[in-house]
């Protein structure tokens, strides 16, 4: 009964100033909101850094030539070749689910009948998986196109709407690249765009690497991209390529072997830093919240000073006193908790349904953020309640 009673006190009390106790219960719905946007905000990075990361490909492992030494014949035996690509496949075939490897080239194309460099990549059937492409229209590149050295190519997605109106209509076109002509057999986009940071630009055309080594004076691979069937082989795969790629050049060849698994623990270590980083600064608004909180029932203590007195005079005792006082602190901190997790979810949950915008909304951080606002309370109400408890009941009803 005893703490029924100081929440009952304690609901009156905030009741008989309500302006004040909403003004002093938004600190915590702000404090609270910024909790769960700032984790949400961090999560949503994190996501779109790893997606971008990942986009490239899988478990991908790309290697290349790296130190050309002095001897430009020399330099030119020890680039990586197509037989290498295959060497790769055959001894690896236990541990890859596909290699390929990426040849280029410069070509002018006329578009709106003005000449324009092109990018002209030449690569084969696997190219498509190892890298994520998505075909929007037509097919790529088949064992066929390869092997029979078939003048066929691909365009990408905005190159091929601004050649021939769209993507469909690309489709069984002709595209005169290096004297000759090359029948369009579809379009093309990465499933997770790079920004130009991949081989594939905008103005990118994709033919048979077979048919590209006629058009380039030196036959090089760069890079060689190997998709690991298993997360957890790919430091050890990558030192089978490094291996491979060694033992058929020269002992002085230099060969670079890297994996995306060291820029994805980056952007995990970066984004986890950087959400510490943000709640820190949200917890910090909680603090200032729970200063408010205290400073408030201070107040509140001072001028309910008589009626303290009288409560301690008919027999309430110190701790219930002490109960009470606690009880408002607690409730207007836990009624901002509430308040701000509701803010704090409506605000992703709108973006989600309005914008189609995903923003995942952590359980961890609405736990976090309503422990916290409960605990505030409870610290920043303790020296109000203390003071209201310790008051003398004689002193208290001279209070004016």
């Amino acid at each position: 009964m005893r703490f029924q009673e100081a929440l009952r006190f304690s609901i009156e009390g905030l009741r008989s100033n309500p302006v004040r106790s909403l003004l002093t219960g938004i600190g915590m719905v702000i404090g609270t909101a910024s909790v769960i946007l700032v984790v949400s905000i961090s999560l949503t990075s994190r996501d779109y850094i790893l997606e971008q990361v990942q986009g490239v490909g899988s478990n991908i492992i790309f290697a290349y030539h790296s130190s050309a030494g002095p001897d430009a014949a020399t330099a030119d035996a020890d680039f990586v070749k197509i037989s290498d690509v295959e060497a790769v496949r055959k001894e690896l075939a236990g541990d890859i689910a596909a290699a390929t490897g990426v040849m280029y080239n410069f070509d002018q194309i006329a578009v709106s009948g003005k000449l324009r460099d092109i990018k002209v990549l030449g690569t084969d059937q696997d190219y498509s998986k190892v890298r994520n492409i998505v075909i929007s229209s037509g097919r790529f590149l088949d064992d066929g196109d390869v092997s029979l050295r078939r003048r066929v190519a691909l365009l990408t997605d905005q190159f091929a709407t601004e050649l021939y109106g769209s993507q469909n209509a690309a489709v069984d076109q002709t595209v005169k690249l290096f004297g000759l002509q090359f029948t369009v057999i579809g379009t093309f986009h990465e499933r997770v765009s790079t920004f130009g940071q991949s081989e594939l630009e905008r103005d990118t055309i994709v033919i048979p690497e077979t048919v590209l080594r006629y058009f380039t004076p030196v036959e090089r691979i760069d890079p060689l991209y190997a998709q690991v069937r298993s997360a957890q082989d790919v430091e050890r795969v990558a030192l089978r390529v490094h291996d491979i790629l060694a033992s058929r050049h020269r002992a002085g060849a230099q060969y670079r072997v890297e994996t995306l698994t060291a820029i994805l623990d980056a952007a995990k270590s970066i984004s986890l830093i950087l959400s510490l980083v943000l709640v820190l600064i949200s917890a910090i608004t909680l603090v200032i919240s729970g200063i408010g909180i205290m400073n408030i029932m201070l107040v509140t203590v001072t001028e309910r000073t008589r009626e303290i007195g009288v409560r301690l005079a008919i027999g309430a005792s110190p701790r219930e006193i002490q109960l009470q006082f606690l009880a408002e602190a607690v409730i207007l901190s836990v009624s901002g908790g509430l308040l701000g997790i509701l803010v704090g979810l409506s605000i992703p949950l709108s973006v989600n349904l309005f914008a189609g915008i995903r923003i995942p909304i952590s359980p961890v951080a609405i736990a976090v953020a309503f422990g916290v606002s409960c605990i505030v309370g409870l610290i920043f109400g303790m020296l109000p309640a203390n003071r209201a408890a310790h008051l003398n009941p004689t002193e208290a009803l001279r209070y004016e």
